[in-house]
């Protein structure tokens, strides 16, 4: 698990070269000696695409990457194989690219691919999921800890006692580890009187389907559930419900509170219905827009320090040598569903 080391950095550090701060507050040093143009061509990498989550982050890709005037070639699909993830990575070095924004899927396995990068002089950017090692320009990517923490207290203010299930994320990946963590330790610190039951799903539908069928057979009188990924785990949820019978909406005596990650239309549409209770939701056209933003300042070979940006995140070191600009990442609510700032609410 990661411990993180959170850096505030001083204002002085910027001194009077006001521009050697670049756009955000006193987190980006001087360009490295060399730097320059930050032209040429850049790749991006993909997970999968089964995700509604990740079929959005793929559509904000060329949009942001117009915005913030870098050349992006087609984005490359994983299919959740992280060994392909790898030749992805290499390919697009073979074709020349200037730069690189990947998104992870095995923590662990992604150091291959950016020592690749690194023996080519290519900078790269994580989106999503953080390297254990490696070099990375830096990492963007909203607390997950948080979601795990967020989630638990929408489940505990509401169950109180009793069982609750967590549908994990792929605990290959730091976002499926953190998440778990989290909420595992918030309800045995906050909420005693619950028992959390868990069901490893590593990000695949079919698995949370099958795994959550096993539990309500075994148990029940479940009265929460924790969906790591709302985009891959809200249809099957719903659907093994119902075919329990247990699938009641808000407010009956008799629903099973539902919590999701992901903030994607479909979760809006299922808050709105009554469906489910909450999701937090993950910045898909912010981790697109920031991704590409600190590529091109590392591809003008600028370095970058710990601290408060100018986008409502922080920078903090995560691991030595590995930053992190961690997103905004609200709790939605039937309160404020509605919120035209929200992303899901723009597609």
């Amino acid at each position: 698990m990661r411990t993180k080391v959170i850096k505030v950095a001083a204002v002085a550090a910027c001194g009077l070269v006001l521009a050697a701060c670049g756009s955000t507050k006193d987190n980006a040093s001087a360009p490295a000696a060399g730097g320059g143009n930050p032209g040429g061509k850049v790749g991006a990498t993909l997970p999968l695409l089964t995700s509604p989550f990740w079929q959005a982050y793929n559509n904000y890709v060329p949009k942001m990457a117009k915005e913030e005037g870098v050349d992006v070639l087609p984005t490359v699909n994983a299919d959740s194989d992280p060994a392909k993830l790898i030749t992805d990575i290499g390919t697009f070095l073979n074709q020349g690219v200037k730069g690189l924004v990947v998104t992870p899927l095995d923590s662990a396995a992604i150091v291959a691919g950016l020592k690749q990068a690194e023996n080519k002089g290519v900078p790269v950017v994580a989106v999503d999921v953080a390297p254990e090692s490696g070099k990375v320009a830096m990492v963007v990517r909203a607390d997950n800890k948080a979601y795990g923490t967020k989630a638990c207290d929408a489940i505990g203010e509401k169950v109180k006692s009793g069982k609750v299930v967590q549908i994990m994320g792929d605990l290959a990946s730091v976002n499926g580890r953190d998440r778990s963590e989290a909420f595992r330790d918030c309800m045995k610190s906050k909420y005693p009187g619950i028992q959390v039951l868990e069901i490893p799903a590593e990000w695949k539908a079919d698995k949370a389907s099958s795994g959550l069928d096993s539990m309500l057979t075994a148990n029940p009188d479940i009265k929460g559930v924790y969906m790591q990924a709302g985009g891959v785990y809200l249809a099957p949820t719903e659907q093994a419900l119902k075919r329990k019978n247990l699938f009641f909406p808000v407010g009956d005596p008799k629903h099973i509170v539902l919590v999701s990650n992901d903030g994607i239309p479909q979760e809006l549409a299922a808050i709105r219905n009554g469906e489910l209770d909450a999701t937090v939701s993950q910045p898909a056209d912010a981790y697109a827009k920031y991704g590409l933003y600190w590529l091109k300042k590392a591809m003008a070979g600028e370095t970058f320090k710990a601290g408060p940006t100018d986008h409502d995140s922080t920078i903090v070191e995560i691991s030595p040598g590995i930053l992190e600009d961690q997103l905004p990442a609200p709790v939605i609510t039937k309160a404020n569903v509605d919120d035209k700032a929200l992303w899901g609410n723009n597609l």
